[in-house]
């Protein structure tokens, strides 16, 4: 006997079309909230930050930076309050993300759902300080060994900080990995006989991406890149065969 259909929403609470926008409107107006307060509460330790979160890595490898613009400084504390406050409201953002889609879901896929909302939250941050405390400092490391003794490395503070932005997000990106391959076993899209079919060549990509990904030709950096890559595939591996979508009665 087949079971009844869940309701999403119980009609009391069926929204319209504007109902909808002016939701949108909300939970983008509490998103902006979430990243201002953020970069406010960033902005009062800004010298702490500017010090020992953008300089350490550079610092610690003994390369030198160099501001070659007016206002280069001036618009380089902007940037990384900016960029701090948004990491630190990321879990707040994506919470506002969940809680708009949240009202189109089943009950059963809320409970899955909201879960997935606070372990890519914690992926996140956990790819930022991988590449934070791994990535980034092995990396300088290797500009400052790798140099010729009659050229000096006087780097440009603005492609400093693009290239330390860049590592971060890659590296965010990379550890979301398992959540997506959750996301996608739950819709039919992937499935664990798939991605164990296709390892080899999830192999040969990760190991492209991992060039891609690390702008220097550090065999070591591209190393630490795709271990980690080859690693969560193998959990996604293990999480599309628990994730895959049930049968209907």
């Amino acid at each position: 006997m087949s079971e009844q259909a869940e309701p999403k929403t119980p009609p009391a609470f069926e929204m319209g079309f504007l109902d909808h926008l002016e939701e949108l409107r909300s939970r983008l107006f509490k998103s902006v909230l979430g990243i201002l307060i953020g970069c406010i509460i960033v902005g009062i330790y800004s010298n702490e930050v500017m010090n020992f979160v953008l300089l350490q890595p550079a610092l610690s490898a003994n390369v030198h930076l160099q501001n070659i613009e007016p206002f280069g400084q001036t618009f380089l504390l902007f940037k990384v309050v900016f960029l701090c406050g948004t990491i630190l409201a990321f879990p707040w953002v994506l919470y506002q993300v969940w809680g708009f889609v949240a009202p189109g879901l089943y009950m059963t896929e809320r409970k899955w759902a909201g879960r997935i909302t606070v372990l890519t939250s914690i992926s996140f941050l956990l790819g930022v300080a991988f590449g934070y405390f791994l990535l980034i400092p092995n990396m300088m490391n290797y500009v400052s060994q790798f140099a010729n003794p009659n050229i000096e490395n006087n780097i440009a503070v603005g492609n400093y900080f693009s290239f330390l932005v860049n590592m971060l997000l890659a590296s965010g990106l990379i550890f979301e990995l398992p959540m997506v391959t959750f996301v996608l076993a739950r819709i039919g899209v992937v499935t664990s006989a798939m991605m164990s079919l296709y390892r080899r060549h999830a192999i040969v990509v990760i190991l492209i991406l991992a060039a891609v990904i690390t702008p220097s030709p550090d065999p070591v950096s591209q190393l630490m890149v795709a271990i980690p890559l080859w690693v969560l595939y193998e959990i996604s591996v293990v999480i599309a065969k628990f994730a895959k979508t049930k049968p209907a009665a």
